[in-house]
């Protein structure tokens, strides 16, 4: 798959697909990244790129022609087949892993970076095709999401990491968020106190191991994401031993 960016800071995304495990979906061109300069765009001698909005206000709004001339070039490099045109704004749907597993299965995208004010509107009705938030805060720039998005899917891609550790992140099969690690030492000083490893992780009985994981991770998100019990009991993803869980965890001792 294919990510084209159109960025004003194309050096952000060098450091990002060269670093970590996830290099190995970049080096291998698994998740191929192309970074497009906008101001190589600007057509008038100070490589322009925003402008002053129509009706007042404060900051700098993005002009469409330079984004309008850097789309042409990245479908002209690209061929006709249609990609998604995401632009990243507080006003775009949540990016959710479900997303993500739809484009780590597709053929990529263009990705707009904006930044100031944000981008010319009739640009975005005109050429967008996807608006992504990464949640309810604002952001220099849609850099941070692009990185973010290339991360998530660059990690899905096989041989990246194991089939283990994709069936242990958070929001895996079943929408849920994961449950607490421990390591070395057994028993951890810490200010609080000296802290210890819960004993069933150290019981090596692995049938109570995997029920008290699937406690923990039902316990976390019924306290921070109540949202996701609701999708994954209206999917149908959750058995009658985690609404017994559930209906423990519901008690006023227990959250």
């Amino acid at each position: 798959m294919r990510f084209d960016v159109i960025t004003l800071f194309p050096e952000l995304f060098a450091p990002h697909l060269t670093q970590g495990i996830t290099r190995r979906a970049f080096d291998s061109g698994q998740v191929d990244v192309r970074l497009w300069p906008l101001r190589d765009f600007a057509e008038d001698a100070y490589r322009r790129v925003d402008d002053r909005p129509y009706g007042g206000g404060p900051g700098m709004v993005m002009l469409a022609e330079p984004l309008q001339r850097a789309l042409a070039a990245v479908r002209g490099d690209r061929g006709p087949a249609p990609v998604p045109v995401v632009h990243f704004s507080p006003t775009g749907a949540p990016l959710t892993q479900s997303l993500v597993r739809q484009m780590a299965d597709g053929p990529g995208a263009v990705l707009l970076c904006g930044r100031y004010e944000g981008i010319d509107q009739r640009l975005i009705d005109s050429e967008v095709t996807l608006e992504l938030s990464l949640g309810d805060f604002v952001l220099s720039g849609g850099e941070l999401p692009a990185l973010a998005l290339l991360d998530a899917v660059a990690r899905l891609q096989p041989g990246v990491l194991t089939a283990q550790s994709h069936e242990q992140d958070s929001f895996s099969g079943d929408g849920l968020l994961e449950g607490p690690h421990y390591s070395r030492p057994e028993l951890l000083d810490t200010r609080q106190g000296p802290m210890a490893v819960p004993p069933v992780l150290l019981s090596g009985h692995h049938a109570q191991i995997e029920r008290w994981r699937r406690e923990q991770s039902l316990r976390l998100t019924a306290l921070r994401r109540p949202d996701l019990i609701a999708a994954a009991r209206s999917a149908g993803r959750l058995s009658a031993a985690d609404e017994k869980i559930l209906a423990a965890l519901a008690q006023p001792s227990r959250l």
